[in-house]
């Protein structure tokens, strides 16, 4: 049985920087036990959230061992590995320290837009070398192509290691007949937090959320809600948290959750170019949700 099976709310944590830029170690252990004490199931290490393309080697690998230290075996731990070099990816996941995580996450092929047969070989070679169980990562606004269900049953059937998706198309038939239709323990997460709870009313797994890094316990009570098909609590959560997730996403993310982060007090709002911070009238904006749900 998959480590994530059970695990319905993990959140993909950005990463906090200092107003120099560096990476802001003491934050994050902050945020990291915001999340567990918030009751998420499982947390997401330098996925795009994270702004892992902006890190380098050394700072992604001191990354990964602060969340190994710091959650301690409270929650399990997914890191975000992805590229679109099939080969370079397939030499990182041969050689990668995976010590005190539980699972992979690999982001589609970006910028170079693959076809679908493109993307199934780019995932098998993974599945041929994956030290861990791996989570299929479809995002289409961020990378030009958009894994289909077919393409993605065709992966769940016939990988040995490939355990979900991570769909964040935001289309509810797409996740539907990956549900429906997808070997029995293979896991679908949401990675649309507008559409999440309704992925997992269908029968999904739950989701890796950016919008429970800042709300973790009216998100996770949410999913929780739609897991157990208790459809009037569950769409009840929804409606309070769509304007925040709407305003989350205005200028971009991560800008909008590190705007959240620092009016927890949690971390600054620090983002590295090409990326900037939220304006002042987000911010503003996002203040009245921060102070009413947690």
């Amino acid at each position: 049985m998959s480590v994530l099976k059970g695990a319905s709310t993990g959140v993909a944590l950005i990463t906090p920087f200092t107003d120099s830029g560096e990476v802001d170690f003491d934050a994050l252990k902050r945020i990291i036990d915001f999340l567990i004490e918030g009751g998420v199931d499982f947390l997401v290490a330098l996925g795009t959230t994270g702004e892992s393309v902006t890190l380098t080697s050394e700072e992604r690998n001191a990354v990964f061992s602060l969340f190994v230290k710091q959650v301690n075996g409270r929650v399990p731990l997914v890191m975000g590995l992805g590229s679109n070099n099939t080969a370079a990816l397939v030499h990182e996941f041969k050689h990668v320290d995976t010590t005190g995580f539980d699972a992979i996450l690999s982001v589609t092929p970006y910028y170079n837009r693959p076809t679908q047969e493109g993307l199934y070989q780019h995932y098998m070679a993974l599945d041929a070398v994956t030290p861990l169980p791996l989570i299929l990562y479809n995002v289409p606004g961020r990378t030009g192509v958009n894994m289909t269900a077919a393409t993605t049953l065709r992966i769940a059937k016939d990988a040995q290691q490939i355990i979900g998706v991570k769909d964040a198309s935001g289309d509810l038939k797409q996740g539907e007949e990956i549900i429906s239709k997808a070997p029995k323990n293979f896991l679908v997460f949401s990675g649309d937090d507008e559409t999440a709870i309704s992925l997992t009313l269908l029968g999904g797994a739950g989701v890796i959320s950016v919008a429970a890094g800042g709300f973790p316990k009216t998100f996770s009570a949410g999913i929780k809600a739609a897991i157990a098909k208790n459809t009037e609590k569950a769409n009840q959560i929804i409606n309070q948290l769509l304007p925040v997730i709407d305003l989350l996403f205005k200028e971009g993310n991560p800008a909008g959750i590190k705007a959240v982060s620092s009016l927890r007090e949690l971390s600054n709002d620090t983002v590295r170019l090409p990326l900037v911070k939220a304006s002042k009238g987000l911010t503003a904006a996002l203040r009245p949700y921060v102070d009413k749900l947690d």
